[in-house]
């Protein structure tokens, strides 16, 4: 940034802050306005970062994605004369209560917003965190509007703040968003220098730039990078750039960045599929076949089959795979039986190395859909390496496969590996051994240990986030306190979140255990009175109503979906006015979602309203109250025959259902071995899902 930028910003902020109070008379607002137009720099842009301070490749590449729309909409805002409104509203708006200032400075830095921060800032000298007030007033320095990395980034400020600041959560998130800064500007010594203190190293673009600095000083990246490279949605510049680079120096080839957009048109992210296209400029990416047939099977597979077999003759046999492979991932989310025969005329031609992890586990699916053993082990056996070690799923499906051939003791190897994990498919395995599911052993902690807890600073700060409902801050600072604790101390720190009320950090803390549980943490039961009284009332099993609320809220009573749905239950509001109506709850109003007696009431009520309209299947309920009635009924019509409940709930369509009904059945099962002290079957609560047509229903 230009020289003296910052002290005249500092003057700004300073005078903003005393002239708030001023701005009352209208006269004065309106000298102030045309004093803070000569100071404004830049205009304020809607931000496409979905976090305060989240700037990784994770929103960077969001944000890169929607570049292209977000040109038209700055360029109308470029008139310093448009300004002037805005800046006297921003002053104005300024709160007076140091804790709604201190929201509003982390919203104006969600946006990028350089003068809002500095204003805010101005105001919190003396608030209880100031390395977050720091944090929020340099991070839009750092990131222009749309997201994207500035090269005029305040090094200096940046460096202070890492000292101040070593060992604390925010200073990695602050190295985060500086490493992503130097990798845009190629300043790789200062990269190198900090890249090795970066702790969480989650962030894929800064995988990139570290990368490309190892490709810059003459070692072969090539094989790191496709290992890196698998999912679009998280490039952003950083990994464009590494492409760019790797195609130019040759360690990668024309076909691997061909490759590298289709994966991002498979992600439907056209913008970024054309940017890395354009890497290569000799080939014509709209007339390419392999994309074409990407763009096709989204929409219609059928469609893209006829395209590609008019077609065929124009590619090699590898490429004529990987575009059956991709078809069939798309037929297979359709629950379209074709989907299998496309898979295997994908393995017949080749080309497993240009489909990506979606096609691939697609594949396995199909072929347990089918029922077909040979093509489940023979997919898995073609996964990636670090995908098919990535969930204990294709070990589970793996063994069964090799049981199926008669190779027993392989099967049983196999199961052996994941029976130990406290996980749906850890406890299949289980089962698979011939055991039940149990509970460990409890593992009890001293007052002593709880008490230790109590001054750990991260876990202070986290408490000040979650009593203003910054969620994201306060997850960030526990979950950083959490590194490199014991079992004992997971445990401790477990329980006092549960004292002080913090019920998702209690769950989330006493999952981490390796040798020493205590699963009444990981699996708690508030409200249980309520809970019992409204299952009993029904005759619902309360160990599924515990575990779906488990999964729905992790027991945060003011949650709220983006979609709308409310407290534990995550009830929709819709959902509950008809429930509350078929209830004869005649005086219920939206307001009272928020009263644990009436959410368990109206949730557990819905439940069993489903569980009942589809046959007293708890896989099928459950995918209904998440995904809706109506869809698990149109997925099970698709069935050729009876399959087990687990195959059913891997094949499900939308990746979040498939998720919840996992979960929500897992932790039912745990819950049932809590409360009864008996050991338990998730097998018997999977059953067997059949066909059946499609029947309409009143419930949302």
């Amino acid at each position: 940034m230009p020289k003296g930028v910052y002290p005249r910003r500092a003057r700004q902020a300073a005078w903003i802050a005393v002239a708030c109070a001023l701005l009352a008379t209208p006269a004065l607002a309106a000298k102030s306005s045309e004093k803070n137009a000569k100071h404004t720099a830049k205009p304020a842009a809607k931000s496409s970062a979905k976090s305060a301070g989240k700037s990784t490749s994770k929103t960077s590449a969001r944000a890169s994605a929607k570049s292209e729309k977000m040109a038209g909409k700055q360029a109308e805002k470029a008139s310093p004369r448009r300004q002037l409104a805005p800046a006297v509203a921003q002053s104005a708006a300024i709160p007076t209560v140091p804790d709604d200032a201190f929201v509003a400075l982390r919203e104006a830095a969600r946006k990028n917003d350089v003068d809002r921060t500095y204003a805010l800032s101005a105001t919190l000298v003396d608030y209880p965190i100031p390395s977050y007030v720091e944090y929020f007033r340099i991070k839009p320095q750092m990131f222009d509007a749309s997201g994207l990395a500035r090269l005029d980034a305040p090094d200096d400020q940046v460096r202070a703040f890492l000292l101040r600041y070593k060992g604390e959560a925010i200073a990695d998130r602050m190295r985060n968003d500086w490493l992503l800064v130097l990798g845009k500007k190629h300043d790789w010594a200062t990269f190198d220098a900090e890249y090795p203190q970066f702790v969480l190293k989650d962030d894929t673009q800064v995988e990139c730039y570290a990368l490309m600095s190892r490709a810059l000083k003459g070692e072969n990246v090539a094989a790191a990078a496709r290992n890196t490279l698998v999912d679009p949605k998280y490039y952003g510049e950083g990994c464009v750039d590494l492409m760019g680079y790797l195609v130019q120096s040759r360690q990668i080839q024309p076909s691997d960045v061909a490759f590298q957009a289709r994966l991002a048109l498979e992600q439907n992210l056209v913008t970024l599929a054309a940017r890395i296209a354009a890497l290569v400029p000799d080939r014509q990416f709209d007339s390419d076949t392999l994309a074409t047939v990407v763009k096709m099977a989204r929409t219609d597979p059928a469609q893209a089959v006829a395209y590609l077999s008019t077609s065929a003759g124009a590619l090699s046999r590898d490429e004529q795979g990987s575009a059956w492979g991709v078809i069939g991932q798309y037929a297979a989310k359709k629950l379209d039986p074709a989907a299998a025969d496309y898979f295997r005329r994908q393995m017949d031609l080749g080309g497993n190395e240009w489909l990506s992890d979606e096609t691939q586990e697609w594949r396995v699916r199909a072929a347990l859909r089918q029922g077909d053993w040979k093509a489940v082990r023979q997919s898995i056996e073609l996964m990636r390496t670090g995908l098919r070690g990535k969930d204990p799923a294709w070990t589970y499906w793996y063994a069964r496969a090799l049981k199926a051939d008669g190779r027993d003791v392989d099967a049983t190897q196999q199961f052996l590996s994941i029976a130990g994990q406290y996980n749906f498919y850890g406890q299949l395995a289980t089962e698979e051994l011939g055991n039940r599911i149990t509970l460990p052993a409890k593992a009890a902690v001293s007052d002593a240990e709880i008490n230790a807890m109590k001054t750990r600073p991260g876990f202070l700060r986290a408490q000040k986030f979650y009593d203003l409902n910054l969620r994201f801050e306060g997850n960030r600072e526990w979950n950083w306190e959490l590194r490199n604790m014991s079992d004992r101390e997971l445990l401790a720190a477990a329980e006092y979140a549960q004292r002080v009320g913090l019920l998702d950090r209690t769950v989330n803390t006493a999952d981490r255990t390796k040798a020493e549980h205590d699963f009444a943490l990981r699996f708690p039961m508030p409200y249980r009175d309520i809970m019992q009284r409204s299952t009993d009332a029904i005759g619902l099993d309360m160990a599924w109503a515990y575990g779906l609320v488990r999964q729905e809220s992790r027991f945060i009573m003011n949650a709220r979906s983006s979609a709308g749905a409310h407290g534990l239950m995550q009830v929709m509001p819709s959902t509950a006015k008809y429930v509350a109506r078929k209830i004869g709850m005649t005086e219920f109003s939206p307001a009272m979602m928020g009263d644990p007696t009436v959410n368990i009431q109206l949730g557990t009520n819905y439940m069993d309203m489903v569980f009942n309209d589809l046959d007293g299947s708890w896989t099928l309920a459950s995918a209904a109250y998440n995904a809706g009635p109506g869809r698990p009924k149109s997925w099970r019509s698709t069935l050729s025959g009876p399959v087990e409940g687990a195959i059913f709930a891997e094949t499900i369509p939308f990746s979040e259902t498939r998720t919840y009904v996992k979960n929500v059945l897992s932790n039912a099962t745990y819950y049932a071995a809590l409360m009864s002290g008996q050991p338990q079957s998730l097998k018997a609560r999977l059953g067997v899902v059949s066909p059946s047509p499609v029947t309409t229903t009143s419930l949302p």
